[in-house]
């Protein structure tokens, strides 16, 4: 099984230690696009448009400023860097040895600069989404797309995907639909359902702590899956077909 999650808007930058080096992250095909993106990130990001242009505020200047010097940052795992709502709900650092091994194992992350990257790769704070375009590059979703399928098709091959993407980060990398999941949540009331979004967030960290701390094998199909799911929440399974991926959708009660 393996997890693939969306990064979070916000980052905690690392307080010290050494630059990231893009040797030693997961899926060393993808090291010349990286560095390729960081270096049009670097220069829009060194610009006087370069707040409107990444589509952030002034409140947010000082994380755009340190795009033009990630070669120098401190470099921390992936998952203290990343924070925010699902990751909270994750909570990497409440999980046993055990369970961060099995979290180091099967996440991987889905970035606008990266590309993808392990959960305990070494990476700095950064400001950058998926949607967001590049000069010379254009679109990242559309730039990452040829190169994500390419680099992790061999890594998933055999493996139960679990999507807990955002619409916005799915779209960088279309895994084969008969072994993928996507996440779906919904809130119900009167037998009306309605699509959440920071909610969606919480439960979809919750799902990824809940099938890494559980005890018993890991879900090898997507049934299995929707019973493991179902230990905690309401959830149907909304069969897949040749061309379109599964969907596991969680109901809250409003």
């Amino acid at each position: 099984m393996l997890i693939l999650l969306p990064p979070s808007e916000g980052k905690t930058p690392a307080k010290s230690g050494p630059p990231v080096d893009l040797a030693q992250l997961h899926f060393t095909d993808l090291t010349a696009a990286r560095q390729e993106v960081a270096g049009a990130l670097a220069q829009v990001s060194a610009r006087d448009d370069a707040l409107s242009h990444l589509g952030v505020g002034a409140s947010l200047a000082h994380e755009v400023l340190r795009n033009t010097r990630l070669e120098q940052e401190p470099a921390a795992p992936a998952h203290s860097v990343y924070t925010g709502v699902l990751y909270d709900a994750l909570g990497y650092h409440r999980m046993t040895p055990t369970q961060k091994r099995k979290a180091d194992a099967g996440v991987v992350v889905v970035s606008g600069l990266w590309g993808a990257v392990g959960f305990a790769d070494r990476i700095p704070a950064y400001r950058l989404s998926m949607s967001a375009g590049l000069p010379g590059l254009g679109r990242l979703a559309s730039y990452w797309k040829p190169r994500l399928g390419a680099a992790l098709e061999a890594h998933a091959e055999g493996h139960l995907l679990v999507d807990c993407r955002s619409s916005t980060y799915a779209a960088a990398w279309t895994p084969a639909a008969g072994r993928t999941v996507s996440v779906n949540v919904f809130t119900e009331r009167d037998g009306t359902r309605k699509v959440v979004s920071h909610f969606a967030k919480h439960t979809r960290g919750e799902l990824a702590r809940h099938l890494l701390t559980r005890r018993g094998k890991a879900p090898e199909t997507p049934a299995q899956l929707a019973r493991a799911a179902a230990e905690k929440w309401v959830v149907e399974l909304v069969p897949g077909t040749l061309r379109k991926h599964h969907t596991l959708n969680i109901i809250l009660a409003d």
